[in-house]
Parts: structure tokens; sequence; C-alpha cells
């Protein structure tokens, strides 16, 4: 059976809500934060080089990186699931873009925030700069489409999501000059098998909707 590490508080979130959102059976492993360091307890780094999450078993194979569990677990598992356009369907390059912007572009702009303030240093401009022009980007586009991926829910949104909420649930952002975002969230809270993963995946700590 395919097993989920997942760290508590953590984009590994979006694993457990994929194989909901597929009808996956599973086995999830919850891993709480060391309360010093806020990183992976020993037993998790045990599992991999990286010491991070998310990381899945599967039949003897490991793998980390969040990206590529996705693609692995719809490769294997669901490859006609409707998660993930075709290159003839229209939401095609719209899909694929997002689905790379939410780790190239919008995780590293709030990993480099973060290294910022740990050094207690100011903000550069041109960071500054980056992290307001990736936000509006992500209100225009939902604007434009009810998901990331086009039309449709997609891998696009479970790669996304966890940077619109779990994770700006620790930097006090709001969100309330974003209409077209905060209307997304409520279609994404919405779906049972979000509901589900979060329960599972974050006991006792609700998302971030609003």
């Amino acid at each position: 059976m395919l097993t989920i590490h997942h760290l508590r508080i953590s984009q590994s979130e979006r694993i457990v809500w994929l194989c909901e959102e597929l009808g996956l059976e599973y086995d999830l492993k919850l891993y709480n934060r060391d309360p010093e360091t806020r990183l992976a307890p020993p037993e998790l780094k045990a599992l991999h080089p990286m010491e991070i999450a998310p990381l899945i078993e599967d039949n003897g194979t490991l793998l980390g990186e969040s990206g590529a569990i996705v693609e692995y677990i719809v490769g294997k598992y669901a490859p006609d699931t409707g998660l993930v356009p075709g290159p003839d369907h229209p939401d095609f390059a719209d899909h694929l873009y997002w689905f790379h912007f939410a780790n190239a572009t919008f995780m590293t702009n709030g990993m480099m925030q973060i290294a910022v303030g740990a050094v207690g240093a100011e903000m550069p401009p041109s960071l500054g700069k980056r992290v307001s022009n990736a936000w509006a980007q992500v209100e225009r586009r939902l604007g434009e489409a009810d998901y990331f991926g086009g039309s449709q829910l997609t891998t696009a949104d479970i790669m996304m999501v966890f940077q619109l909420t779990t994770s700006r649930a620790f930097n006090n952002l709001s969100i309330d000059d974003k209409p077209n975002l905060k209307a997304y969230l409520q279609r994404i809270g919405s779906r049972e098998a979000y509901q589900r993963a979060m329960a599972k995946a974050e006991p006792g700590f609700p998302p971030k909707l609003d």
C-alpha cells in the first residue's frame, strides 16, 4: 500500500489531498515538528537524505519532492484522471504553468522571505517586487478562471493551495484586497476531498480559507 509521510504544517498536505481526490487507499504517517527547531523530527529525517517532507513509499520505492510525487501517483494510479489535462485540452498550457509556478516561483518567494526575516535583514526591493507580482498574478488568474489550471480542478491547484492557506496562516498576510482569491478558497474548502484530507493531515488545525 502507498504510504504518505506527512510532516505537520507542511506542503506534504498536498499529497494527502491528491489521494483523497483520487479516492486512493493509503497509509498516513504523521510527524510533529521538533518544538525547538521547528524542523522534522529524527525519525522522519532518517528516511531520506534531504531530511524533509513530503515522502512516499510505494512497493519499495521511496520518493520525495511534492511535484514528483504528484506526477508519480497520477501516472501510476490514475493516468486518465481529469486532474491532469492532456495536450489536446484547451487548459493544457495553463495547467502546466501553474503546476510549476507553485514551487518554482511562489514557494521560492516564501522561502526567501523566511530567510530574510531569519537574519533580521530588510526585504530587498527586488524581492518585494517579485513577491507582490506573484500575488497579483494569482488574483488576476482567479478572475479569469475558476481554477488555476482552467475550468476544473487540476493538480496545479493541489500544488498551489498550501502556500495560499496553511503557509499564509503563519505570516498573517491579509487577502481582503483579493476577492477572486477569497472566492476561490471557498470553492476549495467546500470540496469533500479537501475537507477529509485536512482533517486527517492537520487534526485540530482548521484550514485558513479567508
